[in-house]
């Protein structure tokens, strides 16, 4: 009799934990669909624990209006850039059309004896000695023939202006030793003229050593009177001529040579018993100091600066470009998420 029962108190008993496990296993179902509800679920900021929507769009608002002012900042920003890059090179072509002229000196001891060509016409030359030290001697006998001491080249030649005149050129050597202020002395006569003014012209070249080498010595100097400038001093004074030498160089390589003087004139006192019309012309030459002075066009735009600036300038434009996208990408993306949460919080609300 015991078996039926105990058997039949077995069989409910399983029944009874079947019913509880299969309750328990309901609750965990029903919580878990519960959590999953929530989790689709937005919630409200105020039950987040954060910000109220008006605050969050204002923020985001903000956050809009300082992107946009970045992004003016940097358009800015390239529109100075693009200004420099035009005015740098105009600046460069500028420079390029006007070159600066520089001014240099050299120093030397001694110089190229110069070529100094008289024009003498009816007046004769009676003296030529070369000094030292800027001192000249009394004169003696002046008026007579004296010493020659000088090397000297008698020259005719065609005008080179009209091809027509012949032309007489006494050509001197010059001076050469600056540091021991070698001077050359020069003594001339003219005997009776029909002309108001009196005067002797004379022409000053680079080398005389140039002239005495020249094949073609009429030439030589119809193309120094076509190039150099010429001078006059007068009878009846000591004339005091202090030479300096310019050379400039000239785009094309070539080198043009030209001469600067000082001249000092001093009043001779003739004490001769002399006729009508009679002169005496007295001239020096000597270097005024020893320094050749050089002269040349230099272009001060320099192309790899500008390059380099150029290269500068355009790489921030490429960076304030870079920037410009990011920043453009990056208020996209603020306003696709703050649309995405309004949609969400309007679906949440419907």
């Amino acid at each position: 009799m015991l078996r039926p029962e105990v058997s039949a108190s077995y069989q409910e008993l399983s029944e009874d934990v079947e019913r509880v496990s299969e309750n328990v296993t309901d609750e965990r179902e029903g919580e878990m669909e519960v959590h999953e509800d929530a989790s689709s679920v937005i919630l409200p900021d105020s039950e987040l624990g954060t910000t109220t929507p008006s605050l969050r769009f204002s923020k985001t608002c903000l956050k809009n209006v300082f992107s946009v002012i970045l992004l003016f900042i940097y358009l800015l920003l390239m529109a100075v850039a693009v200004f420099l890059v035009y005015q740098t090179i105009s600046d460069f072509r500028e420079k390029l059309k006007h070159p600066v002229m520089s001014v240099s000196y050299k120093e030397v001891s001694l110089y190229d004896a110069p070529g100094i060509a008289f024009y003498p016409g009816k007046a004769r030359l009676l003296s030529c000695k070369h000094h030292y030290y800027d001192h000249i001697p009394p004169l003696i006998n002046p008026g007579q023939p004296g010493d020659i001491e000088c090397t000297t080249q008698r020259i005719n030649y065609t005008d080179p202006f009209t091809n027509q005149t012949m032309k007489y050129a006494l050509v001197v050597q010059g001076p050469r030793d600056v540091k021991k202020k070698e001077l050359v002395f020069l003594q001339f006569h003219l005997n009776g003229t029909d002309q108001d003014f009196s005067a002797i012209d004379y022409l000053l070249f680079s080398s005389f050593q140039d002239f005495i080498n020249s094949p073609e010595k009429a030439e030589f100097m119809k193309d120094c009177e076509s190039s150099y400038s010429s001078w006059k001093f007068s009878g009846g004074f000591r004339t005091w001529v202090k030479m300096s030498l310019v050379k400039t160089k000239e785009e094309d390589g070539s080198e043009t040579v030209e001469f600067k003087q000082e001249t000092s004139v001093v009043n001779y006192i003739d004490q001769r018993t002399k006729a009508r019309g009679d002169q005496l012309f007295f001239v020096v030459f000597e270097w005024k100091d020893p320094f050749i002075q050089t002269v040349q066009d230099i272009i001060t735009a320099n192309p790899w600066n500008m390059i380099a600036l150029l290269c500068g300038i355009f790489l921030a434009l490429f960076k304030a470009a870079d920037f410009a996208k990011l920043s453009v990408k990056w208020m996209i993306k603020i306003r696709k998420r703050h649309l995405k949460r309004s949609r969400q919080a309007m679906n949440h609300i419907s």
